[in-house]
């Protein structure tokens, strides 16, 4: 649900009916008895949207043969014994602080069908007819953010999810798993559109216009809430309205927006680029109490090297990558963050051991490969100076315990204090385990 422009006095009452505040009036699902013990208050999904290349960085092979290794050096890094590509050094000084997970795999190499398994943890549904016009759909396996709103809503005026720094679109196709599916529009993740390194960036939706006081929202909201005794009004519209005031009157959210009231140095530190200035704003988001932000790393696809794969990642995406992870890790501990926030950084995939060049290009890359890929983890509870799992000598299968977008999924919920089984409803009322997986303990445990 994009952000609208700050409300007039004339239409902020009526700004709750916009998507841009509208997360609405949920169903309320206790959670199961025994639900894991909650280790983290917020989870940042860093989302690599098109699929890291897992042999060019955090699983290299660099004594596979020359069509497979590629053009990359390892380097050495703060665990013994452990090497990741060149071009990641601040990673590499402070592995001690990451789990690196090296046998994750699934078996669908499509973008569509492995994003909805990244941000949902389950599978896409078979789409038919005009679903194929618009993949994402409200068929969709609802997104984290918008399953923990179901299980564990709230009217604090602090929204569960928000998703930025834009929505994952190319072309006619919006990807799938972004938002909540078949729960409804109301449970819906927030969707920022707007760069936050770019100097125009303002989020003042959630702010009062000038001469609207507190004691005129309550007002409004008390003839809501007549109206509602009475049954008038559409359910749906008056659910996205409460969120509205909810929103305008706590002004929780949006202090978060303001970067410009962090420090020059601060934002330097995280790149003054999409990538860092996304991180930053997730940190700051997880300061004002949202409990899961998913910080899509670059437009859709952008980690799809089909073509000039070292040159994309030397020059651009790893060390605007590097530097932002870096700042954000120190940043989480250095506010006290660190141990309540799970940060996860993925792609949907990894990509093919042998190099390829497609047809009318001369400058190789690889393609997709869901056979095994890697990941990174830290916060809310990880143990930290580990690699999990092996691929074997080419980094083409996994040769130890493989897990999967279900188990990270899994993983997520249960570290936000939701069971993985918890119940959730369709759009027919039919109850289903809002995840199939099974919680990644390994993360959390000193083996």
């Amino acid at each position: 649900m994009p952000i609208a422009p700050a409300p007039t006095r004339r239409q902020f009452v009526q700004v709750g009916a916009s998507t841009a505040l509208g997360l609405g009036l949920p169903s309320l699902l206790a959670s199961r008895a025994h639900a894991a013990t909650r280790k983290s208050k917020s989870v940042i999904l860093v989302n690599l949207t098109g699929g890291l290349s897992h042999i060019d960085t955090l699983d290299m092979k660099p004594d596979a043969p020359a069509e497979m290794r590629g053009e990359f050096k390892p380097i050495s890094t703060a665990i013994p014994g452990v090497q990741i590509c060149e071009h990641l050094p601040l990673l590499a000084k402070r592995m001690q602080t990451w789990a690196l997970v090296r046998s994750l795999s699934h078996n669908e190499n499509g973008h569509l069908p492995g994003t909805h398994r990244l941000l949902t943890g389950s599978t896409m549904p078979l789409k038919r007819g005009s679903d194929l016009d618009n993949v994402l759909s409200r068929r969709d396996w609802p997104c984290y953010a918008a399953g923990l709103n179901y299980v564990r809503p709230r009217h604090d005026g602090v929204p569960n999810g928000v998703t930025l720094p834009h929505s994952l679109i190319e072309g006619p196709l919006t990807w799938p798993g972004q938002h909540a599916g078949f729960l409804g529009p109301h449970h819906d993740p927030m969707l920022v559109k707007q760069d936050p390194n770019s100097p125009k960036f303002r989020m003042d939706a959630f702010s009062l216009p000038d001469g609207v006081d507190p004691a005129r929202v309550d007002s409004r909201r008390s003839l809501l809430d007549n109206l509602e005794s009475s049954g008038q009004g559409d359910p749906a519209f008056r659910g996205h309205q409460h969120q509205a005031f909810e929103l305008l009157s706590s002004g929780k959210v949006a202090t978060a927006f303001h970067l410009d009231r962090e420090a020059p140095t601060v934002r330097d530190r995280y790149g003054r680029n999409q990538f860092g200035q996304s991180l930053l704003l997730a940190r700051r988001l997880v300061q004002s109490g949202v409990p899961i932000v998913q910080a899509n790393m670059g437009i859709v696809q952008t980690w799809d090297t089909h073509t000039d794969n070292w040159g994309k990642l030397k020059n651009r995406l790893l060390p605007w990558l590097d530097q932002g992870l870096a700042a954000l890790i120190e940043d989480l501990q250095q506010e006290g963050l660190f141990a309540d926030t799970l940060v996860a950084v993925l792609g949907e995939f990894g990509r093919t051991p042998k190099i390829s060049t497609l047809p009318g290009q001369t400058v190789a890359g690889r393609d997709h490969w869901a056979s095994v890929y890697s990941g990174l983890f830290a916060g809310g509870g990880v143990v930290g100076g580990r690699v999990i799992g092996k691929s074997d000598k080419v980094g083409a299968h996994p040769v130890s315990q493989p897990y999967t977008p279900y188990d990270i999924g899994a993983t997520i919920y249960q570290a936000l204090g939701v069971p993985p089984d918890a119940e959730i409803r369709d759009t027919l009322n039919r109850p289903t385990a809002i995840n199939a997986g099974r919680p990644m303990d390994i993360l959390f445990e000193n083996r």
